[in-house]
Protein backbone atom coordinates (compact mmCIF):
# COMPACT_ATOMS: atom_id res chain seq x y z
CA UNK A 1 0.00 0.00 0.00
CA UNK A 2 1.13 3.25 -1.13
CA UNK A 3 -0.06 6.71 0.09
CA UNK A 4 1.18 9.99 -0.72
CA UNK A 5 2.74 13.02 1.54
CA UNK A 6 2.40 16.69 -0.05
CA UNK A 7 6.20 17.02 1.31
CA UNK A 8 7.43 13.41 1.31
CA UNK A 9 6.09 11.99 -1.84
CA UNK A 10 4.81 8.17 -2.24
CA UNK A 11 5.63 6.07 0.62
CA UNK A 12 5.03 2.91 1.84
CA UNK A 13 2.49 2.47 4.79
CA UNK A 14 5.58 1.77 6.98
CA UNK A 15 7.25 5.14 5.55
CA UNK A 16 4.46 6.67 6.74
CA UNK A 17 4.31 5.60 9.88
CA UNK A 18 8.10 6.38 10.88
CA UNK A 19 7.27 9.83 9.78
CA UNK A 20 3.96 10.37 11.80
CA UNK A 21 6.75 8.76 14.76
CA UNK A 22 8.64 11.14 14.20
CA UNK A 23 6.21 13.90 14.11
CA UNK A 24 5.53 12.93 17.46
CA UNK A 25 8.88 12.89 18.80
CA UNK A 26 10.03 15.87 17.49
CA UNK A 27 7.38 17.69 20.14
CA UNK A 28 6.36 14.81 22.59
CA UNK A 29 4.79 17.25 25.37
CA UNK A 30 2.38 18.22 22.82
CA UNK A 31 -1.09 16.38 22.60
CA UNK A 32 -2.06 14.35 19.33
CA UNK A 33 -5.21 13.25 17.44
CA UNK A 34 -4.72 10.88 14.39
CA UNK A 35 -7.66 11.40 12.01
CA UNK A 36 -8.72 9.40 9.41
CA UNK A 37 -11.60 10.23 6.73
CA UNK A 38 -12.47 9.27 3.14
CA UNK A 39 -13.98 11.74 0.63
CA UNK A 40 -15.40 10.50 -3.00
CA UNK A 41 -16.09 11.93 -6.38
CA UNK A 42 -17.71 9.83 -9.50
CA UNK A 43 -15.88 10.42 -12.72
CA UNK A 44 -15.91 9.26 -16.05
CA UNK A 45 -17.56 6.05 -15.32
CA UNK A 46 -15.36 5.11 -12.10
CA UNK A 47 -15.64 6.53 -8.07
CA UNK A 48 -12.33 7.81 -7.28
CA UNK A 49 -11.79 7.26 -2.82
CA UNK A 50 -9.34 9.70 -0.92
CA UNK A 51 -8.72 8.48 2.23
CA UNK A 52 -6.98 11.16 4.35
CA UNK A 53 -4.57 9.79 7.21
CA UNK A 54 -3.89 12.86 9.42
CA UNK A 55 -1.56 13.90 12.43
CA UNK A 56 -2.89 17.04 14.30
CA UNK A 57 -0.34 18.63 16.56
CA UNK A 58 -3.09 20.37 19.12
CA UNK A 59 -2.82 23.74 18.50
CA UNK A 60 0.63 23.64 16.56
CA UNK A 61 -0.31 22.47 13.29
CA UNK A 62 -0.37 19.48 11.24
CA UNK A 63 0.80 16.98 8.62
CA UNK A 64 -1.40 14.41 6.06
CA UNK A 65 -0.96 11.88 3.74
CA UNK A 66 -3.23 10.40 1.18
CA UNK A 67 -4.40 7.41 -0.30
CA UNK A 68 -6.32 6.98 -3.96
CA UNK A 69 -8.21 4.05 -5.07
CA UNK A 70 -10.42 3.48 -7.93
CA UNK A 71 -13.83 1.46 -8.04
CA UNK A 72 -16.60 0.94 -10.23
CA UNK A 73 -19.10 3.62 -10.43
CA UNK A 74 -21.11 3.58 -7.24
CA UNK A 75 -24.32 5.32 -7.94
CA UNK A 76 -26.19 4.96 -4.36
CA UNK A 77 -25.58 7.48 -2.07
CA UNK A 78 -26.18 5.35 0.67
CA UNK A 79 -23.78 2.53 -0.78
CA UNK A 80 -20.83 5.33 -1.29
CA UNK A 81 -20.91 6.94 2.27
CA UNK A 82 -20.49 3.37 3.81
CA UNK A 83 -17.55 2.33 1.54
CA UNK A 84 -15.71 5.03 2.44
CA UNK A 85 -16.53 4.73 6.32
CA UNK A 86 -15.37 1.10 5.86
CA UNK A 87 -11.93 2.40 3.70
CA UNK A 88 -11.48 4.70 6.79
CA UNK A 89 -11.53 1.81 9.05
CA UNK A 90 -9.53 0.23 7.65
CA UNK A 91 -6.95 1.83 7.45
CA UNK A 92 -7.48 3.44 10.79
CA UNK A 93 -7.06 -0.29 12.22
CA UNK A 94 -4.03 -0.52 10.43
CA UNK A 95 -2.67 2.55 11.90
CA UNK A 96 -4.29 2.03 15.33
CA UNK A 97 -2.43 -1.36 15.14
CA UNK A 98 0.95 -0.21 14.46
CA UNK A 99 0.75 2.47 17.40
CA UNK A 100 -0.50 -0.58 19.38
CA UNK A 101 2.09 -2.58 18.66
CA UNK A 102 5.45 0.44 19.35
CA UNK A 103 3.49 0.74 23.08
CA UNK A 104 1.19 3.55 22.64
CA UNK A 105 -1.80 3.81 24.40
CA UNK A 106 -5.18 4.78 22.62
CA UNK A 107 -6.61 7.29 25.03
CA UNK A 108 -2.83 9.32 24.43
CA UNK A 109 -3.39 9.18 20.58
CA UNK A 110 -6.99 9.61 20.23
CA UNK A 111 -7.83 8.23 16.90
CA UNK A 112 -10.85 9.50 15.43
CA UNK A 113 -12.90 8.70 12.17
CA UNK A 114 -13.88 11.15 10.20
CA UNK A 115 -17.14 10.71 8.53
CA UNK A 116 -18.50 12.72 5.29
CA UNK A 117 -22.46 12.77 6.18
CA UNK A 118 -23.36 15.62 8.12
CA UNK A 119 -27.29 16.65 9.93
CA UNK A 120 -28.12 18.75 6.52
CA UNK A 121 -28.60 17.12 3.27
CA UNK A 122 -29.23 13.41 1.31
CA UNK A 123 -27.07 12.06 4.36
CA UNK A 124 -28.38 12.87 7.63
CA UNK A 125 -30.85 9.19 7.32
CA UNK A 126 -27.55 7.54 7.27
CA UNK A 127 -25.50 8.65 10.49
CA UNK A 128 -26.74 6.67 12.90
CA UNK A 129 -25.55 3.97 11.32
CA UNK A 130 -21.98 5.15 9.83
CA UNK A 131 -21.47 6.44 13.34
CA UNK A 132 -22.50 2.82 15.45
CA UNK A 133 -20.09 1.16 12.65
CA UNK A 134 -17.33 3.56 13.93
CA UNK A 135 -17.91 3.26 17.21
CA UNK A 136 -18.41 -0.34 17.49
CA UNK A 137 -15.07 -0.92 15.95
CA UNK A 138 -13.50 1.25 18.59
CA UNK A 139 -12.86 4.54 17.43
CA UNK A 140 -14.17 8.10 18.09
CA UNK A 141 -16.61 9.16 14.86
CA UNK A 142 -17.13 12.67 13.60
CA UNK A 143 -19.55 14.10 11.62
CA UNK A 144 -20.00 17.35 9.54
CA UNK A 145 -19.60 20.27 10.41
CA UNK A 146 -16.54 18.18 12.75
CA UNK A 147 -15.68 16.02 9.77
CA UNK A 148 -12.92 17.90 8.52
CA UNK A 149 -10.85 14.68 8.06
CA UNK A 150 -13.13 14.13 4.91
CA UNK A 151 -14.38 17.19 4.29
CA UNK A 152 -11.86 19.31 3.05
CA UNK A 153 -8.64 17.30 3.96
CA UNK A 154 -9.47 14.10 1.34
CA UNK A 155 -11.77 15.97 -0.10
CA UNK A 156 -9.03 18.72 -1.51
CA UNK A 157 -7.62 15.72 -3.58
CA UNK A 158 -10.91 14.06 -5.15
CA UNK A 159 -10.74 16.85 -7.98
Amino acid sequence: MFLNSPTKGRLTFEQMMEDMLGYITGLPSSSYKVIIGTDSQVARGNTLFITAVIIHRLGKGARYYYRKKSHRKIKSLRQKIFFETALSLELGGMVAKRFADLGGDDEDLKVEIHIDAGTHGETKDLIREVVGMVTGSGFRARIKPDAYGASSVADRHTK
